[in-house]
């Protein structure tokens, strides 16, 4: 799955046998430190294997989130002469952002390179935000693929961009690294093992020769100064060797899990209404698609599929404690509500696939019936403009939650002549994304928001 993927029955095997054979320290000369150092090493040359880099350029670290913070810090610790500016993508991983935050916090500043709906950054966005840059930038940084939607990133085209300005790039391959090497000219690379069916609390950090870096203290004598701490080497021992087996039925179970994938994509919005199908449809994860459900409350709707015995997960707000939407999602400007993210573990069956197809119009529609949502109805587009009545209907969803202002939105709209206005009064952070979602949907016209005097009043026109 895309958050851990269940762990491989080579990593097991390997964790067990290395508990007995790699308990030694493997800084120390006796013969069960020897011994522990042997595995060691193998265990980095067949992660560099995979990675794609030197044995000498690997480090393993405490966890994938540990790794990136260490590249980041690292890297433009190295750089400090270059400059104080890291660039992002608006999708990275939020340890990325994470680690962004941080460093504007300690005096560094941050340029976000936006996506567009599918998630993916333009080709030349990089190269224009390091041109565009008021000063010396140090660092950037681009995921292979997202964790949410699945997009895969012109990581060789990005990598192009930055190496012609003499600018690192650092590529969080977490998502992809069990699927394939990250081509193109990166200079630093993070993983995480358990998203390839590895133990959990193993991470890759990969700096290339000629790379300037420095080590943020503390530190010491462990992976070559890079990532403090005895090394848990059954863990590195497991997560090296089910990366190699994974690696091995890649190409297969890529193709089969991608067969199954294009079946939901194809087949949701067949079955269940007003619905907007996000990510790349193309380049992408083979085992990953994520939807939207308008009039649906996310937490609802993966509580009714996990009885179902079905584990998603969800970028939407109503999924969150903090009820704001996934900063993906908002990113890519697309639906929010009612979100869910299927993530298609390897071996996964085609008859399951067929069951939760069977189970999820139900589902969504036993949701939208308890929190009264309106019936679909196809919208048609008024052939003429009419001019705005002098009155608008006003919708006062204020203290109410995602998919309710919506739901309150998609009530009222026929209570207005064509050509009339909607205005609807919200202080959700969702209803941001998910009114001007669901006007395009719908077919009406979303003309923007204002501050109100409390909250933000957003105006629809109605054409449909």
């Amino acid at each position: 799955m895309a958050s851990s993927a269940p762990l491989h029955p080579v990593a097991r095997q390997a964790l067990l046998a290395a508990l007995d054979e790699g308990w030694a320290d493997p800084s120390r000369l006796y013969r069960e430190g020897r011994r522990a150092r042997l595995l060691l090493d193998a265990a980095r040359e067949a992660a560099a294997e995979a990675v794609g880099c030197r044995p000498d350029e690997l480090v393993f670290t405490p966890s994938g989130t540990r790794a990136v913070y260490d590249g980041i810090a690292g890297a433009l610790a190295g750089r400090r002469r270059a400059g104080r500016r890291l660039v992002v993508s608006a999708v990275e991983h939020s340890s990325v952002l994470h680690t962004a935050a941080a460093h504007e916090a300690d005096g560094g500043t941050v340029t976000e390179v936006p996506v567009d709906r599918t998630g993916r950054v333009a080709p030349g966005a990089y190269a224009a935000a390091l041109r565009e840059a008021p000063d010396g930038v140090a660092l950037a940084c681009l995921q292979s693929a997202n964790h949410e939607v699945g997009t895969l990133q012109p990581v060789a085209e990005a990598a192009e961009e930055c190496a012609a300005a003499g600018v690192p790039l650092l590529v969080d391959a977490a998502q992809s690294l069990g699927w394939g090497p990250v081509e193109g000219n990166w200079s630093l690379l993070t993983a995480s093992a358990h998203k390839w069916g590895g133990p959990a609390g193993v991470g890759l950090l990969a700096v290339r020769k000629g790379v300037r870096f420095r080590t943020v203290p503390p530190n010491d004598e462990r992976e070559s100064g890079r990532s403090p701490g005895f090394e848990n080497l059954p863990a590195l021992v497991a997560a090296a060797a089910s990366l190699r087996a994974v690696r091995a039925e890649a190409a297969a179970e890529a193709e089969r899990l991608r067969g199954l994938v294009d079946r939901i994509r194809a087949r949701v919005p067949e079955l269940v209404p007003d619905v907007e199908v996000v990510g790349d449809p193309e380049r992408r994860l083979p085992h990953l698609v994520t939807f939207s459900c308008l009039y649906v409350d996310g937490e609802a709707l993966l509580h009714e599929l996990d009885r179902a015995e079905f584990s998603v997960s969800s970028g939407s707000s109503c999924t969150s404690s903090t009820l704001t939407p996934s900063h993906v999602l908002r990113a890519m400007e697309v639906l929010s509500e009612g979100n869910v993210r299927v993530s298609l573990p390897r071996g996964t069956a085609e008859a399951e696939v067929e069951r939760f197809l069977e189970v999820l119009p139900g589902v969504v529609a036993q949701v939208r019936e308890r929190l009264g949502a309106p019936k679909p109805a196809e919208a048609t587009v008024a052939p003429d403009p009419v001019p705005e009545p002098e009155v608008a209907l006003v919708v006062d969803s204020l203290g109410k939650r995602c998919p309710i202002p919506v739901i309150e939105l998609a009530k009222v709209i026929g209570q207005v002549p064509v050509g009339g206005v909607v205005v609807v009064l919200s202080d959700d952070e969702a209803a941001r994304l998910d009114i001007p979602a669901w006007c395009e949907m719908r077919g009406q016209t979303y003309e923007g928001e204002r501050t109100a005097d409390r909250g933000v009043a957003y105006r629809v026109r109605r054409r449909a």
